[in-house]
């Protein structure tokens, strides 16, 4: 076993402090990689504070992950020492259900195995990215190309990827209006990639604060939702709305916002139910989904697709001590884009 820094959460009540854990020995098809940056999550607060149900403390949180290969294991193949790499959401699933098969191991019907707080595989929790190193398996590594710095590179893993597969999926591009709700940690990406993508791209944010924001990193439009006139004027014109907020909203009122067929895809996770009118869908044959993260083929993609386009997360590196004030500034909005822990402040 390898004794690594970390900081982790003692209770769901409890400041993230400084410890010790464990991580396994490299195996035959595991890769130890000494992380550089490590994102901070509205995901990770939740989870810490019990928000998604009860956790095993102490837990180090974070799955947004990246650095260097600096052992592999005698049969690894799609790594070497040295490489560039990364991992998100997930470190394993049973790689033989139906949806494994077809490259989304993040719908493994057997339940794939988180990145922390989960039931590895050898019957431990596991611990995420607040740490010095971490033992994974090879085929849930993904390669971080050059042209993306890794600081920036940290929060692609889960904001990148859980904005560019529902965009992905529903088409987002050239011809199409998507709205991105919330210009946060994930928003801010949604923006980025679905202008990339070709699409016309609209910022729905509480206020008009950070509109200039939202121009820059590439939305054609930006609109205040306090304001009920926004409703009142884009009813009807979204192909595809992206909601990204981790707070109840009137799904309802968004989903008048949809032409004919629009999908309104969550990606934001609030702990409370999110109630829909039957009507707002049965009106304009809408639909109301949800997305989580991607495959690790599209994980790659999307990492590739971001090099392609010179696209990374806006970020505020901050050192470990950090950590606490970090998560109260995002439970405030008061980050632009995302925070990326600088691992090496560890010890």
């Amino acid at each position: 076993m390898l004794t690594v820094n970390a900081y982790a959460a003692p209770s769901a009540s409890g400041a993230l402090v400084p410890t010790t854990i464990e991580r396994r020995d490299v195996g035959a098809h595991d890769v130890l990689i000494e992380i550089k940056y490590a994102g901070i999550c509205h995901s990770d607060i939740h989870t810490v504070r019990g928000d998604w149900g009860p956790q095993s403390y102490p837990l180090a949180p974070g799955h947004e992950i990246a650095g260097i290969v600096t052992e592999i294991g005698s049969e690894v193949t799609r790594h070497k020492i040295g490489d560039r790499v990364g991992v998100g959401c997930m470190v394993n699933s049973c790689r033989e259900c139906e949806n494994c098969r077809k490259g989304e191991e993040q719908y493994c019907l057997k339940g794939m195995t988180g990145t922390y707080g989960a039931v590895d595989r050898d019957g431990t929790i596991t611990q995420g990215g607040y740490s010095t190193h971490v033992v994974v398996t090879e085929d849930f590594v993904v390669r971080i190309p050059e042209g993306i710095e890794l600081d920036a590179a940290a929060p692609l893993l889960c904001a990148g990827i859980t904005t560019y597969s529902p965009l992905r999926h529903w088409g987002a591009g050239p011809g199409k209006k998507v709205a991105v709700v919330g210009l946060g940690g994930l928003g801010h990406m949604a923006v980025k990639l679905a202008h990339a993508m070709g699409a016309e791209v609209t910022v729905l944010s509480q206020s008009l604060k950070k509109m200039e924001d939202g121009l820059r990193l590439g939305a054609d439009h930006y609109f205040a939702t306090s304001d009920p006139a926004t409703f009142e004027k884009l009813a009807r014109n979204f192909d595809l709305i992206i909601n990204t907020v981790s707070a109840s909203i009137d799904i309802s009122s968004y989903l008048q916002l949809l032409t004919l067929d629009g999908a309104l895809v969550n990606v934001g996770a609030p702990a409370e139910p999110l109630p829909v009118n039957a009507f707002a869908l049965i009106g304009g044959r809408r639909s109301f989904a949800g997305s989580m993260i991607g495959g690790i083929r599209e994980t790659q993609e999307m990492l590739d697709f971001c090099a392609e386009h010179g696209l990374g997360a806006e970020i505020e590196v901050i050192p470990a001590e950090k950590i606490n004030d970090a998560y109260e500034r995002v439970l405030a909005s008061d980050v632009r884009y995302r925070f990326v822990i600088d691992t090496s402040t560890l010890g």
